[in-house]
């Protein structure tokens, strides 16, 4: 399938080379001369990735960005930024954005193209783990449990996928931030945004549902329990159980819950 890229760049002649480029190396190129019509045909064509200058007269690349993210057309699509410079600042603006990558002009054709290669390539990879993953967790549950656990937020339902797949495992935001293809700082504020939560609250909370399964029907020690949902340390475990629960995990398991 031929991947679509679109380029907004206001310099006429570098805009060209790229399209030129990427016509040669068989992806379909579309191209857009300022912000507002990069924006406009980025809604209209949903490419697989975009390259945006960052200096722009009419509306300027960061600008771009925050309009792409804040639309769920186009909120999911990686984008490449070019820019004359890159401080560290710049670099931070960009990632809180949610920028997946910085190519410094004038960069080579090879440069160009590798970024491209090497993002999309990224984008499939993801794509076919949450297309490959099962709701079906270490001790054979079912889709019940996940389905109860997490709302239904189309622009967050790789995230929910994701700690579904892995919350097992000692993740944290970041992994879940760079599996998704976000920025932390972008996808706290996503979440928070849609669904009143964090991604950390959203880990713990499918942890702890597991916990209480676990609690209830096996016999399990909570030293076990905790390091099959995640957790390396059981002290720390039960501090967060008896946080969000009121009692520790063995009070909880003796009690009226069991």
């Amino acid at each position: 399938m031929v991947k679509t890229i679109l380029v907004i760049e206001d310099e006429a002649q570098t805009r060209e080379i790229f399209l030129r480029c990427l016509k040669f190396e068989k992806f379909k190129g579309i191209g857009a001369e300022n912000g507002s019509t990069g924006v406009r045909l980025a809604t209209k064509h949903r490419p697989d990735l975009v390259v945006c200058d960052i200096m722009m007269p009419d509306m300027n690349g960061y600008e771009v960005l925050t309009s792409l993210r804040g639309n769920a057309v186009t909120a999911a699509i990686p984008l490449i930024f070019l820019t004359a410079k890159v401080t560290m600042a710049d670099l931070r603006q960009g990632m809180t954005l949610g920028a997946d990558d910085y190519l410094t002009k004038p960069c080579t054709v090879e440069t160009f193209l590798d970024a491209i290669a090497s993002r999309l390539k990224r984008q499939d990879e993801l794509k076919r783990g949450l297309q490959a993953t099962s709701f079906m967790d270490a001790q054979g549950q079912d889709q019940a449990t996940a389905e109860t656990i997490f709302p239904e937020c189309p622009r967050l339902n790789a995230v929910f996928e994701f700690i579904e797949a892995h919350y097992q495992k000692p993740i944290n935001l970041t992994d879940v931030a760079q599996a998704v293809g976000y920025s932390p700082a972008y996808l706290t504020n996503l979440s928070q945004s849609h669904t009143g939560r964090t991604v950390k609250a959203w880990i713990i909370a499918r942890r702890m549902a597991q916990a209480r399964q676990l609690l209830s029907n096996t016999a399990e020690s909570i030293k076990q329990i905790a390091s099959s949902i995640g957790y390396t340390d059981a002290g720390y475990f039960t501090r967060q159980f008896r946080k969000l629960h009121g009692v520790t995990p063995q009070v909880w398991r003796s009690g009226p819950n069991s």
